[in-house]
């Protein structure tokens, strides 16, 4: 299970991820689930000692049956692993949330994903002024 959540902390920019054929009803579920989510964790479950967890994205399939749910944390002081199962734990709750608020046929399976897109532009980031005080010192 360990090698499983270690390939899900993996993850790609959100414009790269979702699809270009993407339908308006796809895109407008997904918009609500991601409120919907981000309004759950806020307000009816405890997140004390995980930081600011802050839903970054989230994909549905075509059949909205499943949505990948991108989540940031910061000054959590909890690693990528711990904060998925913190999720993963509470995704009941956020499901039901979910359910209640946003009426479809079925209430998509929600699988959660660290989204790292912040870490890698600090990275680039760094990197560009690493170079522009190399210049600079030539």
């Amino acid at each position: 299970m360990s090698s499983k959540r270690s390939s899900r902390s993996k993850s790609n920019a959100p414009s790269i991820r979702k699809s270009r054929n993407m339908s308006i009803r796809t895109s407008r579920v997904a918009q609500l689930i991601k409120e919907e989510i981000s309004l759950t964790l806020s307000r009816n479950i405890d997140t004390d000692g995980y930081g600011l967890l802050t839903v970054t994205d989230v994909v549905v399939t075509p059949d909205l049956r499943i949505a990948k749910v991108y989540v940031s944390h910061y000054q959590s002081g909890k690693s990528n692993d711990q904060v998925l199962a913190f999720l993963d734990d509470n995704e009941k709750e956020i499901r039901m949330a979910v359910g209640k608020a946003v009426r479809l046929k079925f209430t998509p399976e929600l699988r959660f994903y660290i989204d790292e897109t912040l870490d890698k532009v600090e990275r680039i980031e760094e990197l560009i002024r690493n170079i522009h005080e190399n210049e600079q010192e030539r």
